[in-house]
């Protein structure tokens, strides 16, 4: 059937319609954009104006309550950090053996246990009366330089503008108001426990967080909303890597800064070289002023035996420092955490005139693992973005 003319007639002007409406259908978006009001500079400004409010009030916020509570939040991180050093030996030996993880992190902690039994019972009695004959010697070596200080102009002008907690004559007046609250409540935990108890409740802490580590970790996440869950999660699982990586370096460099001290100073013939060396090595914990710390002790008891002695001292921890600067930092910063010097320090400042003693010793771990988490969490720089 031939179709007839009028329908070929009205096919024509259906598809110009059609082609028409479609025309209109596409050119809307565009005149819809085109008619778009535009943005609006002081919503713009209010809106940045709130973020950085908002941003401020949550720094003031942490900054007063690392204040207020910095004792207990240092008690936190160092039963952490206990717990991460028992977490993953255990997970070593558990890895080698394919023993259960509560198996291998009881083995992990009869074997600290055990280790540190054995040498209280061999070496205790003797660390302990080094460790007292140290101190006596160091009391009077002080009371010595204070008197050759108090015979001179220029010294006693350094002992009048010294703190008293140093030996000094300046007596600094107790603080009040919101200050000593904020010392008070930061201090709680050492007033309350001591030294020996504080380090009971790290420990113990410490103990119960490696046993169940996924219990503390998810009640963690759970504060956190549900669209940064998974990111924090990274962030968590990237600290504690670094703390287990700079914890197992600074521990072979300690061992290593301690048995070099002990042999050197026994060599030298300077008595109290046991102590010596053991204060050496734990006062590396604390890396570059540790250096310092350790070697003060030893270098006042040669000095007491002689001036030769104490520069040959002297001597000794230089060389130390230097061997442990140059080939033992590099070697163990391949396979640990590499921090800067400049960075290492100023956080060991800013905590340790924050949160005292604690800060001053666990300001190292707790700056590497923030660097781990904000190299995490912050896009890398580019060839060209680079200085």
């Amino acid at each position: 059937m031939v179709p007839s003319t009028t329908e070929h007639a009205a096919c024509p002007d259906t598809d110009q319609d059609a082609d028409h409406d479609t025309g209109s259908e596409q050119q809307a978006p565009a005149d819809v954009t085109d008619n778009a009001p535009p943005a609006d500079p002081q919503a713009e400004q209010l809106a940045r104006i709130h973020h950085l409010l908002r941003l401020a009030l949550t720094v003031t916020v942490l900054v007063v309550s690392i204040w207020l509570v910095g004792d207990v939040l240092m008690v936190l991180f160092a039963a952490t950090l206990v717990a991460v050093i028992l977490h993953n030996l255990a997970g070593h030996l558990e890895r080698r053996t394919r023993l259960p993880y509560w198996v291998a992190l009881s083995i992990v902690v009869l074997i600290i246990i055990s280790a540190l039994t054995a040498l209280i019972w061999s070496s205790g009695p003797e660390i302990s009366e080094q460790a007292l004959r140290l101190r006596a010697a160091l009391s009077e070596q002080a009371r010595t330089l204070r008197d050759r200080m108090d015979d001179s102009t220029p010294g006693r002008m350094i002992l009048d503008n010294l703190p008293s907690s140093f030996g000094g004559n300046e007596h600094s007046s107790g603080g009040s108001g919101f200050g000593s609250i904020a010392g008070s409540m930061t201090g709680f935990v050492t007033s309350a426990f001591g030294a020996a108890g504080t380090l009971a409740v790290i420990l113990i802490a410490g103990l119960y967080f490696a046993i169940s580590p996924e219990i503390y970790v998810n009640g963690m996440l759970r504060l956190v909303p549900r669209e940064y869950r998974m990111r924090t999660r990274d962030l968590l699982l990237t600290a504690g890597q670094t703390l287990w990586a700079w914890t197992a370096g600074q521990a072979l460099d300690m061992t290593v800064v301690g048995l070099l001290s002990f042999i050197g100073l026994w060599i030298i013939g300077v008595p109290l070289a046991l102590a010596l060396g053991v204060v050496a090595g734990l006062a590396n914990f604390i890396p570059y002023i540790g250096a310092f710390v350790g070697a003060v002790p030893a270098v006042l008891i040669g000095l007491s035996q002689g001036t030769r002695e104490g520069l040959t001292v002297l001597g000794l921890y230089a060389a130390i420092q230097f061997f442990e600067g140059n080939v033992m930092a590099p070697l163990i910063q391949r396979h640990a955490v590499k921090m800067p010097p400049g960075l290492t320090i100023l956080s060991q400042t800013i905590f340790g005139t924050i949160l005292g003693i604690p800060g001053l010793i666990l300001a190292s771990p707790l700056t590497a693992a923030l660097l781990a988490m904000m190299d995490r969490a912050t896009p890398q720089l580019s060839d060209d973005e680079r200085v």
